[in-house]
């Protein structure tokens, strides 16, 4: 017997969750430079797990979860290795909705962050949806991309 997919409960999204190579840093970025506020922090030895932090978002509808770089948490595939620049598993990027993304590009440029891609116009399907993004790399290495709200 299946379960109707309405009725397994999911609402949505709720957060995703960061191994930060320099724990402070990871989470003064989010909180100074992207609004998010620390909503709890907590340690867990039986995971080796030092320094973790539920940052919330402006909204209060979503989270990152900040986990420090020695965490023995479940993850996809392996941590980069010494030399490694990075290691690529299925979580391509961070995708935050913005009000206007080409300041929050340049917001999270002075606060840290890298270019991957400056502002853009782009035009998805057909019939076309247009959107309005930009990307950065965080100081952390993450790929945080920066949508205006978008009629999907």
């Amino acid at each position: 017997m299946t379960t109707p997919k309405n009725d397994i409960g999911v609402l949505g999204l709720h957060h995703i969750a960061i191994r930060a190579q320099d724990f402070e840093q990871t989470v003064d970025f989010y909180t100074r430079v992207l609004d998010y506020s620390v909503a709890h922090t907590w340690s867990l030895p039986s995971f080796n797990l030092k320094q973790a932090a539920m940052l919330k978002s402006a909204d209060g509808l979503s989270f990152i979860e900040i986990y420090d770089r020695e965490a023995d948490i479940p993850a996809q595939g392996r941590q980069k290795q010494k030399g490694e620049e990075f290691v690529q598993t299925a979580l391509l990027h961070i995708c935050l909705t913005v009000k206007d993304s080409r300041l929050a590009y340049e917001m999270a440029i002075a606060g840290g962050a890298t270019s991957c891609h400056e502002p853009m116009t782009l035009h998805l399907g057909d019939p076309a949806i247009t959107v309005y993004n930009s990307l950065v790399y965080s100081p952390n290495g993450e790929v945080i991309e920066f949508l205006e709200r978008a009629a999907f």
